[in-house]
């Protein structure tokens, strides 16, 4: 099992070892999150709702990655990328393996609300089935899985507080 992050492209050959990974927290004018909606590729009821974002590719940096991440899940290009808001290590089984990740989320803000992928891997094509766009309200009150499982939290802590002086290290979460 590799140990180190996987090139480009191989997302769908993961086969463990730890995965550095970059999502972004995206905003729109109104301080809605952008959430994308997953599910297990042979089965869409066992579903939840995630931040947009990926593994690094070759020497990215974690901000090069969400940036890259954000464009092909999303199609948009133009957020405006703020600092690393939190860092959290989980683990987690999702098409037949299991996946261990270092993440590191970035706050992004944009006036785009509109979302098309341009570039989702084969798994991606099929396990994401669409996105949406919450108020901090609809995410406190969400009977959904959303990941991190703290989201809602966190969320309103951002918006009444604005970003922390430096990323906060978030529980692990092993599923």
């Amino acid at each position: 099992m590799p140990s180190e992050p996987l090139p480009a492209g191989t997302d769908d050959d993961y086969r463990g070892g730890l995965r550095r990974v970059a999502r972004v927290v995206l905003l729109d004018p109104h301080d809605r999150i952008l959430l994308l909606h997953g599910h297990e590729p042979d089965d869409p009821a066992d579903d939840w709702w995630f931040t947009p974002g990926g593994g690094l590719e070759g020497d990215e940096t974690h901000e090069q990655a969400a940036r890259r991440e954000l464009a092909e899940e999303t199609g948009i290009t133009d957020a405006a990328f703020g600092p690393v808001l939190w860092r959290r290590r989980c683990s987690f089984p999702f098409a037949g393996r299991r996946w261990d990740q270092d993440e590191w989320y970035y706050l992004a803000r944009t006036t785009r609300t509109e979302t098309r992928p341009t570039a989702l891997t084969e798994l991606e094509r099929r396990s994401v089935a669409g996105a949406r766009w919450w108020t901090c309200r609809e995410l406190t009150r969400a009977h959904e899985t959303v990941y991190p499982t703290r989201l809602a939290g966190l969320l309103r802590t951002l918006l009444d507080e604005g970003p922390p002086a430096g990323p906060l290290t978030l529980d692990t979460e092993i599923v």
